[in-house]
């Protein structure tokens, strides 16, 4: 999993855990929605200060944001990648 799946995963998995639309994440960090659509398919790779905002937002530090699932940092450390 390359690093703009692990946010699109982490991004819209607390973006809905906390019952939020995109449109209202957007809003709150001020981007647009649209850009918070391409983030999650894996359209664009967010800048730091983006990844920064999104977290705040959700009550979180960047780094969780771009925390691989545990399954997957577990197979990436085996194959040395």
């Amino acid at each position: 999993m390359d690093i703009r799946e692990v946010l699109a995963q982490n991004l819209r998995k607390n973006r809905r855990a906390q019952g939020l639309s995109q449109e209202e994440l957007a809003h709150r960090a001020d981007i647009d929605r649209t850009y918070i659509s391409a983030l999650e398919r894996c359209v664009y790779a967010a800048g730091i200060d983006v990844v920064d905002r999104l977290a705040r937002v959700l009550g979180m530090e960047a780094a969780d944001l771009l925390q691989r699932p545990k399954e997957e940092a577990t197979k990436t450390k085996r194959s040395g990648k």
